[in-house]
């Protein structure tokens, strides 16, 4: 019997790589292809529909910088077919450093955890 616990932080670590890597393919893969999904990053008005979200990965990975995230604060839960992490998003981007406070949402569909929803907000310093 596979471990839902570990496929759902397996696949929220699978969004964090294809993130660092700036692989659409990948992130295209993770996210469910709905109307419903949602994403909002951080200074962002929240993006509705696959095609807004995609789109967005699409200008996020246009910038120049590198980009790494050291996750901390990881906590998972799941009820039913839904699972959600929160995490702490330290991003190295570049000569920039900052820490995002994060909500991914998982759909299970068809034996696989699927992203519908991203939610990042910035996290004042001090």
């Amino acid at each position: 019997m596979p471990d839902l616990d570990d496929e759902l932080v397996a696949a929220n670590a699978a969004f964090y790589a294809a993130f660092e890597q700036r692989d659409l393919d990948a992130m295209s893969e993770l996210w469910l292809h709905e109307d419903h999904v949602v994403c909002t990053h951080p200074g962002w008005a929240s993006l509705h529909g696959w095609p807004a979200v995609s789109a967005s990965w699409f200008a996020l990975f246009q910038g120049d910088h590198p980009m790494q995230f050291i996750l901390t604060k990881v906590s998972s839960t799941i009820r039913g077919d839904l699972g959600w992490v929160t995490v702490d998003e330290n991003l190295i981007a570049g000569p920039q450093a900052q820490t995002v406070a994060a909500v991914n949402l998982f759909e299970r569909r068809d034996g696989a955890w699927k992203l519908v929803l991203h939610v990042g907000s910035g996290i004042a310093p001090g």
